[in-house]
C-alpha cells in the first residue's frame, strides 16, 4: 500500500522522465511515459483495494471485500478525504449484517467525511435511519428518511424507505 503522496511523486518523475524523452528526440518514447503517468494520478483519487472491494461486494462476497480493505492499514495517511469516506461506507455496510454500533460509527464518519455519489449517502443515512429506530428515537429516524429520500433521485429506495415509515408508525 503506498501512501497517497508517493503516488504523486511517481507520477511527477513520470512527466519529467517523459519530458526528457521529447529532448532527446524519442517522440515515441515520451509520449507513452506521458499516457503511464494517468495511473498514478488515478489511483490518487481511486484506491485500488477500495475499487476491489466494491467489486466483491457487487458480487456478495463480503468477506472477500473485507480482504482488499484489510490491505489498508493507514487509511489517513494512504487515502485522500473523499476514499475515507467510502473507507469507513463499506466497513459500515460489512458491519451493519453483525454489530450495528459499530456500523452506526462508520456510517456516521462516512457522512462527516463526505461521499461523492448521492446514491452512497443515501444509504448511509437510510442505514443509519433503522439503527435510530432500533434504539427508538423516532425523530431522529424521520429526519434521516426523509434525507435520504430527497438524495435518491432514481427511486432505488422507495421501497426500503416506505418499509421503514411503516414501522416507525408502529413504535
Amino acid at each position: 500500500m503506498f501512501h497517497k503522496n508517493i503516488k504523486l511523486i511517481l507520477a511527477g518523475l513520470l512527466v519529467v522522465a517523459g519530458v526528457w524523452q521529447f529532448t532527446e528526440s524519442n517522440i515515441g518514447n515520451g509520449i507513452f511515459l506521458l499516457l503511464l503517468t494517468a495511473i498514478p494520478i488515478f489511483l490518487y483519487f481511486k484506491n485500488e483495494f477500495i475499487l476491489l472491494a466494491f467489486l466483491k461486494l457487487r458480487k456478495q462476497d463480503f468477506e472477500g471485500a473485507k480482504k482488499w480493505l484489510a490491505y489498508i492499514k493507514n487509511p489517513e495517511a494512504a487515502l485522500v478525504r473523499k476514499q475515507q469516506g467510502y473507507f469507513n461506507y463499506l466497513h459500515g455496510i460489512m458491519l451493519s449484517q453483525t454489530n450495528i454500533n459499530q456500523a452506526e460509527k462508520h456510517f456516521k464518519k462516512a457522512i462527516e467525511l463526505g461521499l461523492s455519489m448521492d446514491m452512497d449517502l443515501a444509504v448511509a443515512k437510510l442505514n443509519l435511519a433503522g439503527v435510530a429506530m432500533s434504539r427508538r428515537r423516532k425523530l431522529e429516524a424521520t429526519n434521516l428518511l426523509n434525507e435520504a429520500k430527497k438524495l435518491d433521485k432514481q427511486g432505488m429506495l422507495k421501497e426500503q424507505i416506505t418499509m421503514m415509515k411503516d414501522q416507525m408508525k408502529k413504535i
